[in-house]
């Protein structure tokens, strides 16, 4: 068993900064994979980032390339999601979730456990 606890997550003007962070318990936090989706209303869940159990593969969405930046402290057991130059379509609740086979895949359907999600609004 995981869980998952969010935080971070507020209203921020368009071009601001937030750091989203993702505290896991249960299971040994080096032993998998960690992502980043987000929810918007009237959208389908969308991936936004992963990292890998050491941190050695890094995937992002094109739509947050460049801007947001995942990392993990494994002596902390939590995961980072940085994020800048925000957009107003950066608003959604953004979701934790562990991938227990290590791959740190873009689909939401491989990964096992999910967190209760933090919202963010970025106004105009």
């Amino acid at each position: 068993q995981v869980q998952l606890v969010e935080s971070g997550g507020g209203l921020v003007q368009a071009g601001g900064s937030l750091r989203l962070s993702c505290a896991a318990s249960g299971r040994t936090f080096s032993s998998y994979a960690m992502g980043w989706f987000r929810l918007a209303p009237g959208k389908e869940r969308e991936f936004v980032a992963a990292i890998t159990w050491s941190g050695g593969n890094i995937n992002y969405a094109d739509s947050v390339k460049g801007r947001f930046t995942i990392s993990r402290d494994n002596a902390k057991n939590t995961v980072f999601l940085q994020m800048n130059s925000l957009k107003p379509e950066d608003t959604a609740v953004y979701y934790c979730a562990a991938d227990l086979s290590l791959g740190g895949s873009y689909k939401a359907e491989e990964y096992e456990y999910w967190g209760q999600g933090t919202q963010v609004t970025v106004s105009s």
